[in-house]
């Protein structure tokens, strides 16, 4: 075949995956947004807004996976694991607040491993629920929520892979780190409860 026409259809090729690269690009950044709009609306307790942006980015992750179906190479690169991440936890998040069980990957259409990645940071969120939740004077809910983030660290503890099957060392860390962080915050605030009933209690003496 003439060298020409050989690389006519590679750049025939090659035209039509940039485009295709382009447009996920467009629906991660809209995925990441989305899923920032429901975390946001989760600590103002707006959940008619999370769930509509929820459903949104739902949409949005089935439609990325249907149009990169004939192209893993940009299916698994790093804007699109980003993307999936962002909506795992986001959809974590609003699953615990709501009481509902976390749904699995499968069931997300998520790879595994972005799974992972979205429920180690899903620790960050639950410290900040933590927090709020101690602001409003509400130490079960914190404690409870607590309890969540410990046993989440304790089972993405069990992911003991290379970096290049799933990067969740960092994850790891990070999350041991906030564990820790919140069981001080937690044991202060209960402390200054129990000093402030019992200074309650003597000054109605």
């Amino acid at each position: 075949m003439d060298i020409s026409k050989i690389i006519g259809e590679i750049i025939e090729a090659l035209d039509k995956k940039d485009e295709m690269r382009e447009e996920a690009l467009r629906i991660t950044r809209e995925i990441v947004r989305l899923s920032g709009d429901v975390i946001k609306a989760l600590h103002r307790k707006n959940f008619d807004l999370a769930e509509e942006r929820l459903r949104k980015a739902e949409e949005l992750v089935r439609s990325l996976k249907q149009l990169l179906e004939a192209h893993p190479d940009i299916y698994y690169t790093g804007y699109v694991q980003t993307a999936h991440q962002e909506f795992v936890e986001a959809t974590l998040f609003y699953c615990y607040l709501k009481g509902i069980e976390f749904p699995s990957p499968k069931e997300l259409e998520v790879p595994e491993g972005d799974y992972a990645l979205g429920l180690g940071d899903l620790i960050g969120e639950l410290r900040r629920h933590v927090l709020l939740s101690i602001l409003e004077e509400n130490l079960d809910e914190a404690e409870r929520t607590y309890r969540t983030m410990e046993h989440i660290y304790e089972e993405i503890m069990r992911l003991d892979y290379p970096k290049g099957v799933v990067n969740v060392r960092q994850k790891q860390d990070s999350a041991r780190k906030l564990v820790e962080r919140t069981l001080e915050d937690l044991t202060r605030a209960k402390l200054t409860k129990k000093l402030e009933d019992k200074i309650g209690e003597v000054l109605k003496r």
